[in-house]
């Protein structure tokens, strides 16, 4: 399995079912146990919060504990009945191994299929034809009475069939089973389906945490995480495409390129523009875009705050004090964070030439600080 290509998998780290400890998230730890220990488990469960907090991670070893454990009171294959204090399993018990492995006969992962017209792309949404093949799963694996346990991930990507196909799951649960909808924006689902789920909050987690869980991910670590952590916001998917994709260096050259605003180097803004250009370079182009976002938004938070406390790039506080200095400038800048948004999501959706789009964004960024910012 790990060989096919998978949605949820981030490059150069392991995938969530992979993963054999957990970091944070102590209080969803403590409901899923106190409702297993207790009798009243839910039949649905829904993880929300920010990207990358570790969802799926919990999500898996929610599953594996799921799958193992034996009810309450009831021995195990050792003779202990102790309540459970914790959701780890250990990695050589067999569910452990065969979920690792993606083998796993009373797990079923919904999610983005791949694109039947271009391989190297996955669906946009969760299709219908993918539900299909879970009520498959729930007709052959109902006979030998065996715990199962559905993710879907994420529930947020799911069509308007596939929902309606969910959401008579939830209404009609299937006899020992669980289902966990992993969900980044709740707001996407379906009322009723929300509903029918009992909610665990997934909060950002702390330096400490996220420290911890890249080591654990194998990752080389910045020699400063502060700037990764500021960038980052607490979640771990997006520190690994920050490492991945060179985001440290790129928000660093956009702080150094706007230590001259008001007054930018057109020639050094187009050459950045330059690099952007192509389909090998569109996830580098996404990420800039998603820097431009981030560091429009800490300029406009600065006039009313103040210089963030953790820098995410060398000289960035005495830079956004510059540029913000009072809360009219806040207000300004709150604007343009809001319109350069708007421009870029639509020159994506357009395919403006993003060599073009940063240009223009550079000039408007430049055009503001001219008005609030004293030339160095």
């Amino acid at each position: 399995m790990s060989d096919l290509p998978e949605p949820d998998r981030i490059e150069g780290a392991p995938h969530p079912r992979e993963t054999t400890r957990l970091f944070g998230h102590g209080a969803a730890q403590a409901a899923v146990l106190d409702a297993f220990t207790s009798g009243r488990q839910h039949h649905a469960w829904m993880l929300q919060g920010p990207r990358g907090t570790g969802k799926a991670t919990f999500a898996y070893h929610f599953a594996r504990f799921l799958i193992a454990t034996p009810p309450t009171g009831k021995p195990d294959m050792f003779g202990d009945t102790a309540a459970p204090s914790t959701l780890h399993i250990d990695p050589a018990h067999p569910v452990a191994r065969r979920m690792a492995a993606g083998s796993e006969s009373g797990l079923f992962v919904l999610r983005r299929a791949v694109d039947e017209k271009d391989k190297s792309k996955f669906k946009t949404v969760i299709t219908v034809d993918e539900a299909r093949r879970l009520k498959e799963f729930l007709t052959m694996s109902a006979a030998d009475g065996t715990p199962r346990v559905v993710i879907i991930d994420a529930a947020d990507e799911m069509n308007v069939q596939t929902a309606n196909a969910i959401l008579k799951l939830l209404e009609e649960p299937p006899a020992n089973t669980t289902l966990l909808l992993i969900c980044h924006q709740p707001s996407r689902l379906l009322p009723t389906i929300r509903s029918r789920c009992r909610t665990l909050s997934f909060n950002r987690l702390s330096a400490e945490d996220m420290t911890q869980a890249l080591a654990q991910a194998d990752v080389a670590l910045p020699a400063n995480m502060d700037h990764l952590n500021a960038l980052a916001d607490g979640s771990v998917g997006e520190a690994l495409r920050l490492l991945n994709l060179g985001g440290l260096e790129t928000y660093a050259r956009l702080v150094e390129l706007l230590q001259n605003a008001p007054g930018l180097d057109r020639a050094k803004l187009s050459k950045l523009g330059d690099g952007m250009i192509g389909r090998a370079k569109a996830p580098q182009f996404d990420l800039f875009l998603n820097q431009i976002d981030t560091l429009l938004s800490r300029i406009a938070r600065t006039g009313i705050a103040g210089a963030p406390s953790v820098e995410a790039a060398h000289n960035e506080g005495a830079l956004l004090q510059r540029l913000n200095p009072n809360q009219a400038a806040a207000k300004a800048w709150a604007a343009l964070h809001q319109d350069i948004g708007a421009r870029l999501r639509h020159g994506k959706a357009v395919n403006l030439d993003p060599a073009v789009l940063v240009v223009d964004t550079g000039l408007k960024i430049d055009q503001e600080a001219a008005k609030w910012a004293a030339k160095r």
